[in-house]
């Protein structure tokens, strides 16, 4: 099992980050989700809302164009679900170098965070588009 500084260090050399550019790739997505208390924890014994944080942080590593978030916020608490939205509404609308695609159940998570919203119901059949 890998520590989460690992895990990042980890995905950072899969999306081809330059090995001189890595700390520094580490310590701003460890920095950006708040993770520094758990950078030396094992990933696998993170609390739920933590293993979320993370799975945001090995999406966003690389700046890629386009990031698919199935449902980031699910199971946290009121205050980190918060946080969460800050960070995407942070990607997607502030600093728009990507594109996020994002799935939930809450309609309340949506309309924070989407400037357009499909619908899709019965397993997966496209209802409607459009803003919220």
């Amino acid at each position: 099992m890998l520590t989460v500084e690992e895990t990042l260090k980890f995905y950072a050399l899969i999306k081809g980050i330059r090995t001189q550019k890595i700390q520094g790739v580490i310590k701003k997505a460890i920095r950006d989700l708040n993770l520094k208390d758990h950078r030396h924890k094992l990933a696998g014994t993170l609390s739920g809302g933590n293993k979320r944080k993370l799975s945001v942080a090995m999406a966003l590593i690389g700046n890629p164009p386009i990031i698919l978030l199935d449902e980031p916020s699910a199971g946290m608490d009121p205050e980190a679900r918060r946080f969460m939205w800050q960070v995407v509404e942070k990607i997607s609308q502030r600093d728009k170098k990507s594109a996020v695609i994002l799935t939930t159940h809450s309609m309340e998570e949506a309309e924070a965070l989407s400037t357009k919203l499909g619908i899709m119901v019965r397993g997966g059949v496209f209802r409607c588009m459009g803003s919220t």
